[in-house]
């Protein structure tokens, strides 16, 4: 598989999870990870929390150069409301990306379950523990967002990787 360094998000209003893995000769590598976190007062105008999103993640990127980009698809919420708050949310990942001339690919989560554990219907915490697994990790620190960010980008390279290997079965 060729070297290849992609960001996961998971991308939320008031938190925001990413995680950036690469391929490394042994599986792969943690490269960064970290938890956007936005206040949800009503203080706060959440125009002015997108703006926060775009440019803390505007600066991962710059910082962490990913070449691909992964993120969750929004899931039906609870209410339309949330719905919405997170496909702007979601929007502004995207965009962010984007602006970097990032190939952005988005995962429904329950196949970032199926691929990760076995199972669509899989717990966060049963979620963290594998990404933890496949990182090669004892133990981690950082939010259920962003076990679930490294999770995305963890799926995307599987599921790279299988395309990849197709793809050349074909051409065989």
């Amino acid at each position: 598989m060729e070297p290849v360094t992609v960001i996961g998000i998971d991308p939320g209003s008031v938190r925001t999870g990413w995680g950036v893995v690469r391929v490394a000769s042994s599986g792969y590598e943690l490269v960064d990870c970290g938890l956007i976190k936005t206040t949800s007062d009503a203080s706060r105008d959440f125009c002015q929390r997108l703006a926060v999103i775009y440019h803390e993640l505007t600066g991962v990127l710059e910082r962490t150069r990913p070449q691909e980009a992964a993120i969750e698809q929004v899931f039906m919420a609870k209410n339309a409301a949330t719905a919405f708050k997170l496909g702007q949310a979601r929007g502004v990942a995207v965009a962010a990306c984007a602006a970097r001339g990032l190939p952005v690919m988005d995962y429904e989560p329950t196949l970032v379950k199926k691929t990760l554990v076995g199972t669509g219907g899989a717990e966060k915490e049963q979620v963290a523990f594998m990404v933890r697994c496949r990182l090669g990790l004892r133990s981690s620190d950082w939010a259920l967002d962003t076990s679930d960010a490294l999770a995305i980008a963890l799926t995307h390279l599987s599921l790279r990787r299988f395309r990849q290997m197709a793809q050349a079965a074909r051409k065989a």
